[in-house]
């Protein structure tokens, strides 16, 4: 029998869809998942007639792969992926190579790799973006790890990858759990990306008064023009969608508590480390928590009677104007503060990413892919060196002129009562970063009067402490 060119273990709808692909683009498949029913069930359909095997203990799904074998698991990150690994173990040889494919933190992704090459074994922590349709038809890719991995699985990567203008959105992004930390930065991106939508639509909706074929239509419009992406597009859909048991809309139906599986939360966490804003992102985890406290929220909203602010009776088309600027402001702010992050990541890690690269796999296949990208990959292309995506002249100009559509939506947003946080976290961002001075000389003022934790002086240097009740 041929042996197999690549193994992969995991046949949930991420992995069937890639397995699907890499067949598609000319590669023989061996597939193996712990319950042996799913194997079954997908090489009896989707696979049936395809160049996949299936196999049913991790000794004989070893054995159906070319040498040096090549495995891509694509398990729930944590102890699912610790403990694949242990059962592949036994069968594998010095020079295989296994990828992890799932949303795993990239600190376990440098700890599995220390150990697994101290055993001969090649690492890769791969980040995939793109869900279901993604991985079927091609994903963005994000390998970090061994690089001689990497030189012998890139054409299987890039066949499988996305295309842009004949690009695959795929690089090695450098050594450990470098490319598990771009997805998890991407992935922090994408949490603000969300949230800002999520109050598009809120105030569209609660505050407006839109019905959702007016609200469909209008991000339909949006995502023709500067707000062009893969979140826009699915939210026009998402707004069109009816529910077949109950006729009404089907966002309608849907309980409005979000689930987070903790790829937010880690970059959140990144953020504090590295001393990096990204206040979109944390506005999002807040919404998210307090989404979560529904029966608390539906308490308060009997309880807490504030006063609903006004109804509109402005005009319509100049509101979703400053809307469509304040979303792409802000979306921009997104893209700076994730790219900022892995700038400082990158330095403290050694990782010593090429920002225009990152942008230009971000393009296609993945959640954020954003027709903006394209400029941002240029930004980076002319200036490597360049601090934040804001400094930059061209970017600086256009997000200064969207700043008062911006400040009138909030505006806006408070008068009906309507919470923008992310939105509104976004402007203050803006002002405190254009801003030479802040009012944090008054707060190392207060540290040193209850602590005496010194200051500095902005006329001589040192550290300084005052009487100050003298």
């Amino acid at each position: 029998m041929t042996k197999c060119d690549v193994g992969l273990v995991g046949l949930a709808v991420m992995g069937r869809n890639l397995v699907l692909n890499l067949e598609e683009k000319g590669f023989r498949v061996a597939v193996f998942n712990r319950t042996a029913s799913k194997t079954e069930a997908f090489l009896a359909g989707e696979a049936k007639g395809k160049k996949i095997e299936g196999a049913y203990g991790p000794g004989d799904f070893a054995a159906l792969l070319e040498r040096p074998r090549v495995i891509l698991l694509m398990v729930k990150a944590g102890e699912a992926v610790d403990k694949a690994i242990a059962a592949l173990l036994p069968h594998l040889e010095e020079g295989d190579i296994l990828m992890d494919g799932g949303n795993s933190f990239f600190k376990d992704t440098e700890r599995r790799a220390r150990e697994l090459e101290e055993k001969g074994i090649h690492f890769l922590g791969v980040g995939i973006s793109g869900g279901e349709e993604g991985a079927r038809f091609g994903p963005s890719i994000m390998p970090g790890g061994s690089r001689a991995a990497w030189e012998r699985v890139e054409p299987m990567l890039r066949a499988a990858a996305a295309k842009v203008e004949g690009e695959p959105c795929v690089a090695w992004l450098g050594k450990g759990g470098a490319g598990h930390y771009v997805k998890m930065v991407h992935n922090g991106i994408e949490y603000g990306e969300m949230q800002l939508l999520a109050e598009a639509y809120d105030l569209l909706r609660r505050g407006l008064g839109y019905s959702f074929e007016r609200m469909a239509a209008l991000f339909g419009r949006w995502n023709e023009g500067i707000l062009s992406s893969f979140l826009v597009e699915i939210t026009a859909r998402i707004l069109e969608k009816k529910d077949p048991e109950t006729g009404k809309m089907l966002v309608e139906v849907i309980l409005d508590r979000a689930g987070q599986k903790g790829t937010g939360k880690w970059t959140a966490e990144e953020c504090l480390e590295r001393g990096v804003p990204m206040p979109a992102l944390f506005s999002a985890l807040e919404m998210r928590m307090l989404s979560g406290r529904k029966e608390e929220r539906t308490r308060a909203a009997r309880i807490l009677r504030l006063d609903p602010g006004k109804s509109f009776e402005g005009d319509r088309d100049g509101v979703e104007r400053d809307l469509e600027n304040a979303l792409y402001l802000a979306r921009i702010c997104g893209y700076a503060q994730g790219l900022s992050l892995l700038r400082e990541a990158g330095r403290a890690c050694g990782y010593d990413w090429d920002l225009a690269q990152i942008a230009r796999i971000w393009r296609g296949g993945c959640i954020i892919r954003a027709g903006v990208l394209e400029k941002i990959r240029a930004v980076f292309e002319e200036d490597p060196g360049l601090e934040n995506l804001l400094l930059h002249p061209e970017t600086a100009a256009g997000a200064a002129g969207r700043v008062p559509a911006l400040r009138r939506t909030l505006t806006l947003g408070a008068e009906l009562g309507i919470p923008l946080p992310a939105l509104s976290a976004t402007l203050s961002f803006l002002d405190a970063y254009r801003s030479a001075v802040l009012p944090a000389n008054l707060i190392q003022a207060q540290r040193d009067y209850f602590g005496a934790h010194t200051f500095e002086r902005v006329d001589k240097k040192g550290a300084f402490h005052a009487d100050w009740q003298s």
